[in-house]
């Protein structure tokens, strides 16, 4: 692995049944897209998992950068603020207000 150090950034938000569809493809479909156009370098990975509980659907994101300067590139100088558009801010009922960060020291592919 490269040894420079890479950031994992993760965040949980949560919305309703019927608006989780809605949400994973803005996600997929807006949100990401709209951050590469506007030219942040560095996130080199967005990973979405879902889990449903009590008739809402919990999003969980693993954002990977290259580093710590891409992460506020994305972000801002607050960078541990939770980055959220209006428009998602309209679907998801609720949502952490910051975002957690890691270093990643190793990753495994296990085959």
């Amino acid at each position: 692995m490269n040894r420079k150090n890479k950031i994992i950034r993760t965040w949980k938000g949560w919305t309703s049944l019927e608006n989780a569809p809605l949400y994973e493809s803005m996600l997929i479909n807006e949100v990401f897209p709209e951050v590469k156009r506007k030219g942040v370098e560095g996130l080199e990975k967005v990973s979405i998992s879902t889990m449903e509980k009590n008739d809402e659907m919990e999003f969980f994101l693993i954002l990977q950068f290259d580093s710590l300067d891409s992460v506020k590139m994305f972000a801002g100088e607050k960078y541990e603020m939770a980055y959220i558009p209006d428009n998602a801010k309209r679907v998801l009922a609720r949502y952490d207000k910051t975002a957690k960060h890691f270093t990643l020291k190793e990753e495994l592919i296990l085959k």
